[in-house]
């Protein structure tokens, strides 16, 4: 009787301990709307105090405050934030993980052979938070006083034009490298580490051109010590208004922006990747998480998933035409 008594009791626990472990993955499966029910760790590829970083701490802030369980920051640094994107998308597609992208994400494919996941396989979409305008600027001593000018200097002077990248295969790079191959223009890339080193060399006019978002440039351009011709994103900021987008200009679809955005684990539920698109739009579109970043220069968006996946598919075909058409491999 003792005996039977010990196996009931152990069972008892057995089901506690179950019960007790339910509030991760089993319950946020089952049970979307017990989402989220313990930590969530936000993993980021991108160094501390950039841009990305600064937004996804607001975020994060936010979610904790909203749904009263931590939401967690973890760097997961190295090979362009292709380490970052190998860890989450063999994580538990549990919703208790999820990889923050940002431009760079659809350019992977076209310049990595040996990836080891599918950009638009291993991941479920979540969200496009945010999107943030970039500006094609030219140092003050350039002789294009608008974009009209610089493609017609560009097409009189090919290859003398100096574009300065944050690095080959960096936004800025294929940024450059589309805009030039669409309007049939040519210019010569040097390559940098970062936009600290690029800055003050466009401004003393070392180098012609560069491609920058708006929020660091925005002074400089007002104090003179940099020209803006034109938005390189898909519409005008409200930071310059007068100043037209690429499109606008004679490029139809040209759209190169930074952007902020939510992945999951591929396997993750359809049901739970719609709860985690409740959570973190919600927090996205919250008026004071919205005028904080908007006070950034970034433009918020908090999209559904299908249409932040129509995005990537779009994205990923056009920068491997921009990689092809202009042959461009990634320093070893």
């Amino acid at each position: 009787m003792h005996h039977r008594h010990w196996f009931v009791s152990s069972m008892a626990v057995a089901s506690t301990v179950a019960c007790l472990s339910l509030p991760g993955a089993a319950s946020a499966q089952g049970n979307p709307a017990a989402y989220p029910a313990k930590p969530v760790t936000l993993i980021l590829p991108l160094a501390a105090g950039g841009p990305v970083d600064v937004e996804t701490r607001v975020y994060s802030t936010k979610l904790t405050e909203m749904t009263g369980q931590p939401f967690l920051v973890d760097y997961k640094l190295g090979a362009a934030g292709t380490i970052a994107g190998a860890y989450v998308a063999k994580a538990a597609p549990d919703g208790y993980t999820v990889l923050v992208v940002n431009g760079a994400f659809t350019t992977f494919p076209a310049l990595y052979t040996n990836l080891s996941f599918d950009v638009l396989k291993d991941f479920a979409p979540v969200s496009l938070a945010s999107k943030r305008g970039q500006l094609l600027l030219v140092s003050p001593s350039f002789p294009a006083k608008t974009y009209a000018e610089y493609i017609a200097y560009a097409r009189a002077n090919p290859g003398k034009i100096n574009l300065g990248t944050t690095g080959a295969g960096s936004g800025t790079h294929l940024a450059g490298a589309w805009l030039h191959s669409a309007t049939n223009t040519r210019v010569t890339f040097v390559h940098y580490k970062g936009t600290g080193p690029l800055l003050p060399d466009l401004m003393a006019g070392r180098i012609d051109v560069t491609v920058a978002a708006v929020p660091p440039t925005l002074q400089l351009i007002k104090s003179g010590k940099l020209r803006a011709l034109a938005m390189m994103g898909d519409r005008r900021t409200s930071f310059l208004p007068d100043l037209p987008t690429v499109a606008e200009m004679g490029v139809p679809g040209y759209d190169y922006s930074g952007y902020t955005g939510f992945f999951a684990p591929g396997a993750t539920p359809p049901a739970l990747v719609a709860r985690l698109n409740e959570v973190f739009v919600k927090a996205v579109k919250s008026p004071d998480v919205s005028s904080r970043l908007e006070a950034d220069g970034n433009i918020m968006v908090g999209s559904t998933p299908a249409q932040f996946r129509q995005m990537l598919v779009t994205e990923a075909a056009v920068w491997r035409k921009v990689v092809d058409e202009n042959g461009i491999k990634l320093e070893e």
